[in-house]
Order: structure tokens, then sequence, then C-alpha cells
């Protein structure tokens, strides 16, 4: 990897983004990365908006992407993912992941606003959808779990220059002991359901 990779993870209070920073973090570590991380989040314990940023390279010297900077945005909410339209590129075709799942936006008329899909070909032409929160609820009953699906679909694609296994020691030293073994299975069922 020549230059720094840059990663935007958007999403809602209580869908793990956190967490998901720890892991992405320290799998970098394992691997010699020099890393840097920021995050921004407003009432996310109230299912607020989070976003995090991650820097990864030789050498890091800001935690922030740039406007037009991202390599990789993953959002684990489609609204959310909108948001960071702002740190995608058609130029450096930043790759979107995108867990297909909405939120509800509550307004004074109680209506669901969201916008339309196609608006991020204006930012990239690598644009994935993927029904993360659906399969981890139906394969494995827990739809928190959309983080690590999701993580495996970045592993699996190959839109991380991270291995495998240093993932997989990550996860291990990141998270309890007693989530390890159902995050690593949605990590990957991924593979098994590369769309």
């Amino acid at each position: 990897m020549k230059n720094n990779f840059n990663i935007i993870i958007g999403g809602v209070g209580g869908q793990g983004i956190i967490t998901l920073t720890r892991i992405l973090t320290e799998a970098a570590l394992i691997e010699g990365y020099d890393i840097k991380t920021s995050e921004l989040h407003g009432l996310s314990q109230r299912g607020g908006s989070v976003e995090t940023h991650i820097r990864f390279g030789k050498e890091v010297s800001s935690p922030l992407v740039r406007q037009g900077g991202a390599d990789l945005i993953i959002s684990l909410e489609l609204n959310e993912g909108f948001k960071a339209c702002y740190y995608g590129s058609l130029e450096k075709e930043t790759i979107f992941l995108i867990n297909n799942f909405t939120i509800p936006i509550i307004s004074d008329k109680k209506e669901k606003i969201t916008q339309n899909p196609s608006e991020f070909k204006k930012f990239s032409s690598r644009v994935i959808f993927v029904p993360a929160t659906k399969i981890v609820e139906k394969e494995l009953g827990k739809p928190v779990l959309a983080s690590s699906f999701l993580l495996g679909t970045a592993i699996f694609r190959k839109f991380l220059p991270i291995s495998q296994k240093s993932v997989i020691e990550a996860m291990k030293k990141i998270l309890p002991s007693k989530h390890f073994p159902l995050n690593k299975k949605a990590f990957l069922l991924a593979e098994k359901t590369l769309l």
C-alpha cells in the first residue's frame, strides 16, 4: 500500500460502530500500520448519528479524512450513508458498502424519510448495498451483528488491505469473550453469502 487507507464508518448509536472501529484499528496495528482514528457523535446512546474516521498506512499525521478522501465508506444505516457522501469521490473510486437498512426518521408528519439510493452514484461508481441486518437477523437472530457481517463483506471482497486472520485476532482481543463466537460467526457468514 503506497498511500494511507482512509475509512469512514457511519450509523446510529447502538449499531456497534465504535466497536467496529476498535476492531479495525487493532487489526491494522497487528499488521504493523501507523493508525489514527477519530469519533464524531451526538446522542449516540439514544439512536443519534455516529461517524468514525480511520486512517492507516506507513505514516499517518491526521486522524480526519478530508472531503472526497475516503477509500472505503461503511454505513450501517442507509440515511447515514448519505451523510457520508461528503467523503466519497468518483475520482478516487471510493467504495460505499451500505447496509440496506433504514431506521425511520420521525418528523412532524411521522413519515419515513429515505433518499433515493441512486444519489450515491454522484459520489462513486462503486456502491454496494448489502441487506446485512436482514441476513444476520435471519441466520443468527441478532440484528446488531450487521457490523461484523459488513466487516466480513469488506474483507472477503478485498475492499480492505487487511487480512482475515488479523481481523479475527483483533475481534478476539477487543470483544468480550462471551460475544466473540457469535461475532466471528457473523463475520465468516459474509464469505458464504457473498452477493
